[in-house]
């Protein structure tokens, strides 16, 4: 598996990268894990309804193919997108789910963070604020887009929306808990983790 820093990409052109990626795999092209930064912007998946997107204000709104109600992205965030094979990997996508989310709460726990699952609410969750959002697209037996997880990005765009279409859902972030490392160590951390986690 390759992990890319990609470094603060705009979302749209990384995006349609995904897309052409997936379309071009053979079944011998690497996995690979793409991490990044975008300016602000909020995403609204397959599933997402406009009503949960309250006021954007001048935060542009991209309806992606991706799993998911709408969330937000902005710098501070670790983005990880997982270009993976699952049918090589013989993984499903819950699985898939499972494994993003246990690299977050395996960072988390490092950092002496409890990070914990809510049934039926993909993501990773802090005393029941969100820290990190799930969000997938699966083509070809084959994933992309991936996972969010936030370190020093700014929260108030999130309380103009219903993240992930829950109203009031509280977000909460590691600079917030006491980890002020740069977003260059946390993408390192988190690519680290979800390698592990992925077995490669």
């Amino acid at each position: 598996m390759r992990i890319r820093a990609l470094g603060r990409v705009a979302y749209e052109p990384t995006w349609r990268a995904m897309q052409a990626a997936n379309a071009a795999r053979g079944p011998d092209t690497p996995d690979e894990v793409w991490l990044v930064e975008h300016p602000p912007v909020y995403t609204l998946g397959l599933a997402g309804r406009r009503e949960h997107v309250l006021a954007p204000g001048d935060i542009p709104v991209v309806a992606t193919d991706r799993g998911g109600q709408v969330t937000y992205h902005g710098p501070g965030q670790a983005v990880a997108y997982v270009l993976l094979d699952l049918r090589r990997k013989g993984l499903g996508v819950k699985e898939l789910v499972r494994c993003l989310e246990q690299a977050v709460i395996e960072l988390l726990d490092a950092h002496g963070i409890a990070g914990d699952r809510k049934p039926g609410m993909p993501g990773v969750y802090v005393d029941g604020a969100k820290i990190a959002a799930v969000g997938l697209r699966v083509a070809r037996g084959c994933s992309y887009h991936g996972l969010a997880l936030n370190a020093g990005v700014d929260l108030e765009p999130f309380a103009r929306i219903d993240p992930c279409g829950y109203p009031g859902l509280a977000c909460t972030r590691l600079s917030d808990l006491g980890v002020r490392d740069s977003i260059d160590a946390v993408q390192h951390e988190l690519g680290a983790a979800i390698a592990r986690q992925l077995g490669s």
